[in-house]
């Protein structure tokens, strides 16, 4: 396999078919935010129902470690490939200064099931994430959202960040909270001086209640197992985008908050994994008929987003297989 991220399709005329590697450098050059939304907004339409995705699979490695694998197919002549993100999970690697989370993805042909090529799965993960989130805010936020409030400073939030405001231009004000507060000053001052996003104020402030109420657009992405959003805190007209949560026990917002919006969900998988969703369905706060539709459907103007300026919008994404293949496939083509 070739082992430079400069090592394009067509770069040895001996094998043409070898696979490339694209790493997380060459990513950061090929995607933006706002170019992964508007792929997204144009394909899952069309793609999504013939990508075939099961559920994820998790191994336990160790008592503390795991290995997931997320596989997808598609054989439409517009997406002739098949992926696999492979994801291994070892929380306890912050005591040696390591990412908890590392991960590969791996692009095959569906044609004759040759291997294409292999890319940093975290970083093309970062961006499909976010970009979710960002795609969702460009349709359920208010089109006069100024104020976006990020809840979590981890390495999702700055994609996070930018992808609401590839989303929604007129945001002018950014506020990070984190429970470590200089991870949020530092990502406040990081933002500011890159100079990418000019008339945008980046600042941190550690009263999450106060800034809640500021909030048209609120972002959260985050470990929590105790609620962080209170519902009531939230501003009329405002938008939830909860990202972090991805089993029963992890919960970013409190039963009001889900009961006080019209909630969405990237796709069907949130509503068995969320534990905000999941718990709000076991105490009788909202049926899974009250979900008000998913990405797909929101996109295609099969299910109504916004109604009107005051309406509180939730939008609950847990990730899948169909926009891990769908960004891996914007990636290599773009090579």
């Amino acid at each position: 396999m070739a082992s430079t991220s400069n090592f394009t399709k067509n770069q040895n005329p001996n094998n043409p078919k070898a696979p490339i590697f694209i790493s997380a450098d060459s990513l950061h050059s090929i995607l933006t935010h706002s170019s992964l939304i508007q792929h997204f907004h144009s394909s899952l339409p069309k793609l999504s129902p013939t990508i075939q995705s099961p559920i994820r699979q998790n191994y336990a490695v160790s008592p503390h470690s795991s290995l997931l694998l997320m596989p997808s197919w598609c054989s439409s002549p517009s997406l002739p490939y098949i992926g696999v993100k492979l994801v291994t999970s070892f929380p306890q690697n912050s005591s040696v200064n390591l990412p908890g989370i590392h991960a590969s993805y791996v692009l095959f042909s569906s044609t004759n099931g040759q291997t294409l090529a292999s890319m940093d799965g975290t970083v093309l993960t970062l961006y499909r994430t976010a970009c979710v989130s960002g795609l969702a805010s460009k349709i359920l936020a208010r089109n006069d959202s100024k104020v976006l409030v990020m809840i979590g400073a981890g390495n999702l939030a700055p994609h996070l960040i930018k992808a609401h405001l590839a989303a929604r231009p007129s945001l002018k004000r950014v506020i990070i909270w984190n429970r470590t507060m200089k991870k949020a000053s530092d990502l406040a001052e990081h933002l500011s001086k890159c100079g990418d996003h000019n008339g945008v104020c980046f600042e941190s402030n550690e009263n999450l209640e106060e800034i809640l109420e500021l909030g048209d657009i609120v972002s959260c992405a985050t470990n929590s197992e105790v609620p962080l959003v209170r519902g009531g805190k939230l501003k009329v007209g405002a938008h939830l985008d909860l990202v972090g949560s991805y089993k029963h026990t992890m919960r970013e917002c409190d039963d009001e908050a889900v009961k006080r919006g019209r909630v969405f969900v990237d796709n069907e998988a949130a509503l068995v994994e969320a534990g905000e969703l999941v718990g709000a369905f076991e105490r009788g706060v909202i049926k899974e008929e009250d979900i008000a539709g998913n990405l797909v459907e929101l996109i295609e103007g099969k299910k109504m987003g916004r109604r009107d300026d005051d309406e509180v919008t939730v939008f609950k994404s847990v990730g899948s297989g169909v926009v891990d293949l769908l960004a891996a496939q914007l990636v290599y083509e773009a090579m």
